[in-house]
């Protein structure tokens, strides 16, 4: 297996993610021995930030490190236990929502499309829209 940013790599539907994981230095933490919990956004999740959003985080990099880390829980956390749970403390430091609902799982106002993609540091979620902290 892989570690989290070269299975977003291999799976290729991450690249703005893993631009902006480099742009804000956490990649060798991301490649580090974990376990992290990822709830990462897909490209077409990105593509849906209002125009130049993020082409200025890029070059905001403390508030594009604090928006990547919002989306990242220490330790491994895969679907069944996501589902019990009704908020996680991400490493940004506050707490995301989760909803386990009949209209699948929900993490703040993201969907998770495609839970539990495992990487040899922790597991990866597929979410449909950037999270953004308060």
């Amino acid at each position: 297996m892989a570690d989290i940013v070269d299975t977003a790599v291999k799976a290729g539907s991450f690249n703005t993610l893993v631009a902006a994981i480099k742009a804000a230095n956490l990649a060798d933490t991301l490649k580090g021995a974990g376990p992290f919990t990822v709830f990462a956004p897909t490209d077409e999740a990105f593509a849906k930030l209002p125009a130049g959003t993020v082409d200025a985080l890029l070059k905001d990099i403390p508030k594009l490190k604090k928006i990547l880390t919002y989306h990242v829980i220490s330790g491994k956390v895969l679907s069944g236990d996501v589902i019990k749970l009704k908020s996680a403390k991400t490493v940004e430091g506050s707490d995301v929502k989760i909803n386990a609902s009949n209209q699948g799982v929900k993490v703040n106002d993201a969907t998770v499309a495609t839970p539990d993609v495992a990487a040899d540091n922790g597991v990866i979620h597929v979410i449909d829209t950037v999270l953004i902290p308060a």
